[in-house]
């Protein structure tokens, strides 16, 4: 039986994108601090940006609008793994540090995917009861 879901913090994408968000501040608090305004804030703003979107689009209440913010979190998800590929590429980190959060990044792809897909199949919108 599914989990009735009622907020956008029972979605299993929402909670892991939190994590990510911590994964990307402890990350980036070790980049210089010439980078504080330039690959820091925007590798940051990018990782807020997922679960920022999921969030609004769910609340949003509409399938189609649900969907476009998924393909906007999407976006973010490929903005911060290449952002990630700087910093190694720039020497900010070692690419030992962003093994986990690109195996999450790739994770959370396929679960934002499939969620599309399920989405996709919907005519309707959906309301809370």
């Amino acid at each position: 039986m599914e989990k009735k879901i009622k907020s956008f913090k029972d979605l299993e994408i929402w909670k892991r994108s939190i994590g990510l968000v911590k994964e990307i501040y402890q990350i980036s608090e070790t980049f210089p601090k010439a980078e504080l305004y330039g690959l820091t804030n925007q590798l940051r703003r990018a990782a807020i940006s997922i679960p920022s979107n999921i969030a609004e689009g769910h609340t949003r209440r509409h399938t189609k609008e649900f969907r476009q913010f998924l393909y906007v979190a999407l976006g973010s998800l490929a903005e911060v793994e290449t952002l990630l590929t700087l910093a190694v590429e720039l020497k900010c980190v070692h690419q030992d540090k962003i093994l986990p959060p690109q195996r999450e990044i790739e994770e959370l792809g396929k679960m934002i995917n499939a969620l599309l897909a399920k989405l996709k199949s919907r005519t309707q919108d959906y309301t809370d009861p």
